[in-house]
């Protein structure tokens, strides 16, 4: 078992496909930034769980949600590496947003591309000194690190929503959604000696919102607060029918979680690869839990979380916001 901490406050940019629990996980991060336990330097965002001119436009949406049009907001990749895109509206609505009325954002699109901004910003960066958290299919991460490898040398880690090995899939019988989308690019990420800390299913599920703590989002005196509450209800709705859960996962959100507060997740250091031939397997992990194949481990692979204290700076961070 491997349980992490950090020593300073991490610099992180967040690649994203908003999504309403990309929503709570961006959300989350703005609120941890005013508690000074992070430094959110950008969002970049890909197609996901809807196409990119919507993913786009929902990042800068959810930044005039929390008053910082001041973060900026790039565009990526519209589709995987080689496969078509595959959404997730019908869990998401066609917005991403669920529900939520969208206006026209005040916060800019930059007008240079995800793909540039990564190789500038992390090739220009001091070594090891920018964390990527990654919560939507890999394929902006995975082009930049093809494009220009010696952006590699800025990455201090890769925290990465996705995958799945000892818990039930959602896209296929065998497959978690993200990696499904683009398992080219998840095969990239795996085999570029980063360090990389894997948040699957197998963990987010242990993290689910429930009525309760649906209750304490609605009670807090701000804005952000019931309007969260309100996108997780109608979100959790899927996962609810689909597995049976007490509440939806807060997915993407326990990337952030674990950015600011590590000693909240458990984690063992393992090989894992990912099945890219098309076929029923396609998109599947193979993790190396047991150690049978004798390869050096190369993702850390989070299992247990403290759901309870999760849910409380979850909480307190949305309480920062308007």
């Amino acid at each position: 078992m491997t349980q992490l901490s950090h020593s300073e406050i991490p610099n992180i940019i967040i690649d994203t496909d908003p999504g309403i629990d990309d929503c709570a996980a961006i959300l989350f991060a703005l609120g941890l930034e005013k508690m000074g336990l992070l430094n959110l330097l950008a969002l970049t965002t890909v197609a996901g769980n809807v196409p990119l001119d919507y993913t786009q436009k929902n990042a800068r949406i959810i930044c005039d949600w929390a008053d910082r049009s001041d973060v900026p907001v790039y565009a990526g990749a519209k589709q995987p590496i080689i496969k078509s895109l595959i959404t997730a509206d019908d869990v998401h609505g066609n917005t991403g947003l669920g529900d939520a009325p969208l206006h026209e954002p005040k916060t800019p699109l930059q007008a240079q591309s995800t793909i540039s901004f990564l190789i500038q910003t992390l090739t220009e960066a001091e070594k090891n000194s920018i964390t990527l958290c990654a919560i939507g299919p890999l394929t902006n991460i995975a082009l930049a690190l093809k494009a220009n490898p010696e952006c590699k040398q800025g990455i201090k880690e890769l925290v990465i929503m996705g995958g799945s090995y000892l818990n039930i899939c959602n896209i296929t019988p065998n497959a978690e959604f993200n990696f499904f989308v683009d398992p080219i690019a998840t095969k990239i990420i795996l085999e570029s000696e980063l360090p990389i800390r894997l948040f699957p299913l197998d963990v987010t599920h242990k993290a689910c919102i429930t009525t309760p703590r649906m209750d304490q989002l609605r009670q807090l005196a701000n804005k952000n607060g019931p309007r969260i509450a309100n996108l997780l209800q109608s979100y959790s709705r899927y996962d609810i029918q689909e597995f049976g859960l007490e509440g939806g996962p807060l997915h993407d959100p326990c990337t952030i979680g674990y950015i600011a507060q590590p000693d909240l997740f458990t984690a063992k250091a393992v090989f894992a690869d990912i099945e890219t031939n098309h076929g029923l397997m396609e998109g599947a992990m193979q993790v190396d839990w047991n150690q049978k194949l004798d390869k050096k481990p190369n993702v850390d692979w989070f299992y247990e979380v403290k759901a309870d204290a999760f849910f409380e700076l979850f909480t307190q961070a949305i309480s920062k916001l308007p």
